[in-house]
């Protein structure tokens, strides 16, 4: 379907207005930045976040463009932009996230076998499976093809040890997609891609405390842990090939490519302005510098989306990401950092509150977040190894840092 709006759209939008009109229940809209903390709490939600991430989740709305056949919603872009847009409107936020959704299910969808898509995408798509990432270890982050952890043969099933870091909520998760190495004498052709549960004997865990307050980063060891060769994603040996694709998804992600919004605060800069600052007689904002400032957040915002949407589209066309998605990522973190900055400084020494009940939850929420939306241009790829593929691979200039 052609994004151009026109009767089929406006149909489906008028069609997405009643459902959510129905379906979501009208408590949440009051406090979008709790529906935004539960989406990222390791608690299970409970109450009505509870019944609005069930309904998601039966409709496939949670995963809006993911196949039916897989529990998604099976619309089109244009669809599921419309949804985006019909949900803002009443504060509703998507309750199904994740790294199953933003980075695993969609390389599962393009590299997996049938078995495989059968078995893992439904629970993605209802949010009742988390997943973690087993990529980073230490002496291997940027150089990720640089990984010692190993995949032994054993027949049926690969035994897996060796050491992961930065895997994100691997306390909470239920599973595990990881790159090991299958073959020692070859670099980036040695390494394969599979998936294993980490509730294991074989598995630890030990969270990583950060300035933010929380702890959603850790290390994490396998000693003998079990993988069955029934879940090795693509080929032996094939696996760089997947996670290259993968990190284009999360870069995507972590860029606020796919709506998400991002670091800064879940409540618009102008109306949380309008509620902090106040209005002068004329009914702007009162302070003419900080009302350009805003102004220039807000056109950036939405050119980065506009830019975002196309670059998803032509991705399609192309069968997934390119490159393209490392400036993606550089823009969009960029942005998402400097509307924090102007969320904390809107609301003045209440957005610099620890805890206390001086301070509102979306107070405290703003100043976490600012802290934690400082980490986006490290992880995922920090800001100068993407600079470094943009370079090379876009704009096609000489890699100085190889010498013959």
């Amino acid at each position: 379907m052609a994004d151009f709006g026109g009767p089929d759209l406006e149909a489906f939008r008028a069609e997405a207005r009643e459902w959510l009109e129905a379906n979501f229940p009208k408590s949440l809209g009051k406090d979008v930045a709790a529906q935004a903390a539960a989406l990222m709490s390791p608690e299970k939600p409970t109450g009505d976040l509870a019944l609005w991430k069930e309904r998601m989740g039966q409709k496939g709305w949670g995963v809006p463009t993911w196949p039916k056949a897989y529990g998604g919603g099976g619309l089109s872009a244009a669809e599921a932009r419309v949804l985006a847009q019909e949900m803002a409107k009443i504060g509703a936020v998507n309750p199904i996230g994740g790294m199953g959704v933003g980075m695993f299910g969609p390389t599962l969808l393009e590299y997996g076998t049938e078995e495989q898509k059968q078995k893992y995408i439904p629970d993605i798509a209802t949010g009742t499976v988390r997943w973690c990432q087993g990529f980073s270890e230490p002496g291997a982050g940027s150089d990720l093809a640089s990984l010692q952890t190993k995949a032994e043969d054993k027949g049926d099933h690969f035994v897996i040890n060796g050491q992961k870091i930065w895997t994100s909520g691997a306390q909470w998760a239920d599973w595990c997609f990881c790159l090991v190495r299958t073959d020692t004498s070859k670099k980036h052709e040695g390494i394969s891609f599979v998936l294993f549960t980490m509730h294991q004997p074989g598995v630890e865990v030990r969270p990583i405390p950060l300035i933010a307050g929380n702890s959603p980063f850790c290390e994490t060891f396998f000693t003998d842990a079990v993988a069955d060769k029934k879940n090795l994603v693509g080929p032996l040996n094939g696996g760089w090939t997947i996670a290259k694709r993968l990190l284009q998804h999360e870069r995507s992600g972590l860029s606020g490519a796919g709506g998400g919004g991002g670091f800064g605060g879940a409540k618009p800069l102008p109306k949380l302005a309008k509620d902090y600052v106040g209005l002068d007689e004329t009914g702007r904002l009162a302070d003419t510098d900080l009302r350009t400032r805003i102004i220039m957040n807000e056109i950036d915002g939405r050119a980065f989306q506009q830019t975002a949407v196309r670059a998803m589209m032509e991705a399609k066309g192309n069968s997934g990401p390119s490159a393209a998605t490392s400036i993606m990522k550089n823009a969009g973190t960029r942005w998402m950092q400097d509307k924090a900055e102007l969320t904390l400084e809107i609301m003045g020494h209440q957005g610099l509150g620890w805890e206390g009940e001086a301070f509102t939850g979306e107070e405290l929420t703003a100043v976490r977040s600012w802290l934690g939306g400082k980490a986006t241009t490290i992880y995922g790829g920090s800001q100068e190894v993407q600079n470094n593929i943009i370079s090379k691979r876009i704009l096609g200039l000489p890699d100085l840092t190889q010498h013959n």
